[in-house]
């Protein structure tokens, strides 16, 4: 096993939105007893069967990389993030469904990612359109996941869903939505399972299976992103 080619996959979003709980049920199939903040960041290893039941099937490592969520423009925070954003395969976007301000800054997340520049200070708003072609020219692969679905009162659902369903519009990025203390929201043969088994196969396919694998893996020469506004009001 210690053989094994892996990926490696960034776990972005604010403190306290559940990333911790989610790459522990993703990795480990447990609820997280006890969740604590993630200092720096924290890395787990999931096992992926790439093209499970075909004749290219191959088991990967997923390194999941929890990154912590503190949100803030201190360099020394800025620049202590920066050095987890190297040579990234894939990103799981995290927000919490219940709490909008984690959904809008997600922008300021993929940001920071994509361009090793610039921290997650707060929401991105001005005037003019987004213009979400900036993400339909993003190769890495990206998936978004909301938790505490659990919390949102059933009159709330489709008005939170329909606003989320704009995030993976604008990522262009499949969603998944979730509790993280109940497993069976990732049990196999759900649609939140082949999902994410859909995006661990893209994330393995762009690292190797691509022409120029370089490309997948370093932003330095990437132009920088221009988010213009949110779909948030």
């Amino acid at each position: 096993m210690a053989s094994l080619d892996r990926v490696k996959v960034l776990v972005l979003g604010d403190s306290g939105v559940g990333k911790s709980s989610l790459v522990h049920l993703l990795c480990q199939n447990q609820v997280l007893g006890n969740p604590s903040w993630t200092v720096g960041c924290s890395v787990d290893v999931r096992v992926q069967d790439y093209k499970e039941g075909t004749p290219e099937e191959k088991t990967y490592y997923i390194e999941l990389w929890d990154v912590g969520g503190s949100v803030g423009s201190a360099s020394s925070v800025k620049s202590t993030r920066a050095v987890f954003y190297n040579s990234v395969n894939g990103i799981i976007l995290v927000h919490d469904l219940t709490n909008k301000k984690s959904s809008q800054n997600l922008y300021r997340w993929s940001l920071e990612a994509l361009n090793k520049d610039s921290s997650p200070t707060g929401v991105i708003v001005s005037n003019g359109d987004y213009d979400r072609e900036q993400f339909a020219e993003n190769p890495v692969p990206l998936l978004l996941i909301g938790t505490k679905f659990d919390q949102i009162p059933e009159n709330k659902r489709n008005e939170v869903l329909t606003r989320t369903g704009f995030l993976s519009e604008d990522f262009n990025a499949e969603e998944i939505n979730l509790d993280c203390t109940n497993p069976r929201y990732l049990a196999a043969g759900t649609s939140n399972a082949v999902k994410l088994s859909r995006f661990f196969d893209k994330v393995i396919e762009k690292r190797y299976f691509t022409r120029d694998p370089s490309q997948m893996t370093a932003f330095t020469d990437r132009k920088r992103f221009n988010f213009k506004s949110l779909h948030y009001d």
